[in-house]
C-alpha cells in the first residue's frame, strides 16, 4: 500500500507530500453526474457497489494519495429517525427541525452495524480493492445540530445560537446524543477497516473560543478520546476555523484541517509541533489558469517548509465546476516538486 498519507498524518518523514482532496468524488465528475441522472445522492450512499465506484474515481484519475468513503454527513441522522433529505443547490433539509427537549428525544440512538450496514459493507469491499489508504469520517455534533436546528444550511446559525445559549439543557441534551452517534459511527468505521477517519465540523467557525469552550468542546472531545486506543489518524477539520484551532487540536486531534483563511505556515505556528497540518489551497483557484494554481499551490508548499507531518489538501471540498485535469495536474505538480526538495541534500 502507499502510505504516504498515513506517514505524514504520524509526522514521520515521506518521500513528497501526499495529496487527498475533501469532496474528491462528486459533481466535477462526468462519471458521477451520468450516475446521478439515475440516483439520488442518498441512493448511492446506501448502495454499497455504487459508493465504492464513486469513491474509487479519483483514485484512478487523479493518482492521490487517500481515498474518502464517498458518503454524506446526514447519512446517520437518518438512521436516527429523522426525515433529511439532500436538495440540489441548496444541501441537507429537515421539514420538522428539533428546537425543544421534546424534540430532541426524536433522536434514537445509533446502532451502526444494524442502521448502516451499507455504509461498512461499502468499506469492506474498498479495502481490498484500494492501494491507498480508506479515509472514514463523520459531521461533528456542532455541525449535525446546526442542520437539525435550523432545518438546513444556515448563514447566521441564529436559531442553533439561540438554542444553544437559550436553552443550553437542551443543547447539551442534543449534543450528548449526537456526541455518541458519531463515536459509534467512526469506531464501527474503523472496525470495517478505514486507516484513518476524519471529523468535519464545517460550521463550527460560526462560533466564538467561549462558546466553543463552553457548548462543543465538552461533546467533541469525548470522540477523539473513545478512538485514541484503535490507532488510527483522526483528522480534525473546519471552516472559518483560524481563532479555534489549538482548540481543535486540544480536544485529541492528530492532524488539524486549515482552511484558506490563514497562511499555512502561521496556521502551523499556531498549533505548534505536536500535530500534522492538512490544507490549505482556496478550492476556487482550481477554477484559475494553470499558471496560477501552480504559484499558489507552491505557496502552500513553502508554507509548510518542508516539515515532516504536511497533507496537502484543499481548504475545503472541490467545486463543480472544476476541471478534473487541473486536479489531476495539481497531485502531478505538489509530488514533483515536493519529492526535487527533499531530495537536495
Amino acid at each position: 500500500m502507499n502510505d504516504l498519507f498515513l506517514r505524514a498524518c504520524r509526522r514521520e518523514a515521506t518521500e513528497r507530500t501526499p495529496v487527498w482532496f475533501m469532496r474528491q468524488a462528486g459533481r466535477y465528475q462526468q462519471e458521477y453526474r451520468e450516475l446521478r441522472k439515475r440516483y439520488g445522492i442518498l441512493d448511492i450512499c446506501r448502495t454499497p457497489e455504487l459508493a465504492a465506484q464513486v469513491t474509487m474515481l479519483p483514485v484512478e484519475q487523479l493518482g492521490v494519495d487517500a481515498a474518502i468513503l464517498f458518503s454524506d454527513i446526514v447519512v446517520p441522522l437518518a438512521a436516527m429517525g429523522i426525515d433529511v433529505r439532500i436538495e440540489e443547490g441548496r444541501g441537507p433539509m429537515v421539514d420538522s427541525p428539533l428546537r425543544s427537549t421534546g424534540d430532541v428525544e426524536r433522536l434514537r440512538a445509533l446502532e451502526p452495524e444494524t442502521d448502516l450496514p451499507f455504509v461498512l459493507d461499502a468499506i469492506r469491499n474498498l479495502v481490498e480493492d484500494l492501494d491507498v489508504p480508506l479515509i472514514g469520517f463523520s459531521g461533528a455534533p456542532f455541525t449535525l445540530a446546526s442542520y437539525l436546528v435550523e432545518g438546513g444550511p444556515s448563514r447566521s446559525f441564529a436559531r442553533t445560537k439561540a438554542l444553544m445559549l437559550g436553552q443550553a439543557d437542551t443543547w447539551h441534551a442534543l449534543m450528548e446524543r449526537l456526541s455518541a452517534a458519531v463515536l459509534a459511527f467512526l469506531r464501527a468505521q474503523i472496525k470495517a477497516g478505514v486507516s484513518a477517519i476524519q471529523v468535519f465540523d464545517s460550521w463550527v467557525g460560526a462560533l466564538g473560543p467561549q462558546d466553543y469552550d463552553e457548548f462543543v468542546r465538552p461533546h467533541v472531545r469525548p470522540i477523539f478520546r473513545g478512538l485514541e486506543s484503535l490507532g488510527v489518524p483522526r483528522i480534525h477539520f473546519g471552516v472559518g476555523t483560524e481563532g479555534l484551532l489549538t482548540r481543535m487540536r486540544d480536544v485529541g486531534a492528530d492532524v488539524v484541517g486549515v482552511d484558506w483563511r490563514v497562511p499555512l505556515d502561521a496556521a502551523w505556528e499556531r498549533l505548534g509541533p505536536g500535530v500534522a497540518v492538512q490544507g490549505n489551497l482556496d478550492p476556487a483557484t482550481l477554477l484559475a489558469p494553470w499558471e496560477v494554481i501552480e504559484r499558489r499551490a507552491r505557496d502552500v508548499l513553502d508554507g509548510a517548509g518542508g516539515r515532516s507531518g504536511h497533507v496537502f489538501n484543499l481548504g475545503h471540498g472541490v467545486l463543480p465546476g472544476t476541471p478534473p485535469e487541473a486536479l489531476r495536474r495539481l497531485v502531478e505538480l505538489v509530488h514533483e516538486v515536493s519529492a526535487r526538495e527533499r531530495a537536495v541534500p
